[in-house]
């Protein structure tokens, strides 16, 4: 088997593994070599990074850095270095793997915010995830330069070593956030042990059931498994359950259509908004857009609640409010001052056509509101 750039994976075909999903395209790369071999697969890996979309620098001791092939030198205290860029980049070792533990040692804290880290020997012979292997996309990064150079990877990941569902990689996959760690574990280690975990979801799910998970279609059916995953876009947990249901929720693709009287200071748009929020179980980092009349496109306390939530705001003109039909409530005094009788939800709704309304205008602190779910697709 060859060891250059681009060659296939002949003993295992691993393209069938790699998810390779948008977030990993976030990350950086920081590749880290120390002899001229080594340097020499740094370039050519550094390339291949960048071709497939992800930021990627190469590093390497000074004689060995500051060619046409773009390698820089290694900082005089790469310690430092390592410790300032822990958590925010993904590191390639390529050189020994005792060097790599050395220099992050001092940084290492646990999986979930720890930097992923993978090491490879100057030959290219083989590629090891050492650390973060799941959340941070170590394992991912491995079978991709596995794929790349056709380096063994060496995968020591206990789910991956007996091909089992990982329910990190599934929260990871599908942007989702993992906020009971024990309970994760503890799931884990039921499905490594060869029971069954229910799983329920308010979001259809694609692909293959893994054969460790049995698909409920309500809630309650969880009770009938020692533990339990719920896919939910509400902070709250389903219902008691003697050993632990861990809800996973999915983030972002909330849509807040909003309205007020003209002066509406942003202390109490806030304060209704998160009332609202409040009663919807609905977290501030899941909203996406704010939307209402272009009346509004100067509301100084929109603006300003916008920008410091850092969430997009989106007008329309009251003739493209009107292309809403439907909706759960009218104001004869709204539309006498707009032109439309119903500005929050007409909003929302326009803003994602394809979501679900799972609030209807309300009004909270004087302001009305109306929240739009996006509809999502996620994936085993």
């Amino acid at each position: 088997m060859k060891n250059s750039i681009g060659t296939s994976v002949r003993y295992l075909d691993f393209h069938r593994v790699i998810t390779y999903n948008t977030a990993m395209k976030k990350i950086e790369m920081m590749i880290i070599s120390f002899t001229k071999s080594g340097s020499i697969l740094n370039a050519e890996l550094k390339r291949k990074f960048t071709e497939n979309g992800m930021e990627c620098t190469g590093f390497s001791v000074r004689r060995f850095a500051g060619g046409e092939d773009g390698i820089q030198a290694l900082p005089e205290d790469v310690n430092v270095w390592i410790g300032a860029e822990w958590g925010k980049a993904a590191f390639l070792f390529i050189g020994a793997s005792g060097i790599a533990v050395r220099y992050i040692a001092p940084w290492v804290k646990d999986k979930f915010t720890d930097s992923p880290v993978i090491v490879m020997d100057e030959k290219g012979s083989f590629v090891i995830p050492l650390l973060s292997g799941h959340v941070g996309g170590a394992v991912e990064i491995a079978k991709m330069v596995s794929v790349w150079t056709g380096a063994v990877p060496v995968i020591t990941t206990a789910t991956d070593v007996q091909e089992k569902f990982a329910i990190d990689v599934f929260a990871e996959k599908n942007g989702m956030q993992i906020e009971d760690r024990r309970l994760a574990k503890e799931i884990s280690a039921e499905i490594l042990e060869g029971g069954k975990v229910g799983f329920y979801s308010v979001l259809p799910v694609s692909g293959k059931v893994p054969a460790e998970l049995s698909v409920c279609t309500s809630p309650g059916e969880l009770e009938r498994f020692p533990f339990g995953v719920a896919v939910t876009d509400r902070k709250e947990k389903i219902l008691p359950h003697r050993g632990g249901i861990l809800t996973l929720h999915t983030g972002a693709g909330m849509i807040v259509g909003l309205g007020c009287r003209r002066g509406t200071k942003r202390e109490q748009l806030e304060a209704g908004l998160q009332a609202v929020l409040k009663e919807n179980r609905i977290l501030p980092e899941q909203i996406e857009g704010f939307a209402s009349i272009d009346l509004k496109c100067d509301e100084a306390g929109i603006l300003e609640l916008a920008d410091a939530w850092g969430v997009p705001f989106r007008t329309f003109s009251a003739e493209e409010l009107k292309q809403i039909e439907t909706v759960s409530s009218h104001s004869a005094f709204v539309e006498q001052t707009t032109g439309v009788d119903n500005v929050c939800e007409r909003a929302a709704i326009l803003h994602c056509r394809d979501g679900e309304l799972i609030q209807p205008k309300i009004c909270s602190e004087g302001s009305t509101f109306a929240l739009v779910r996006k509809k999502r697709n996620l994936s085993f």
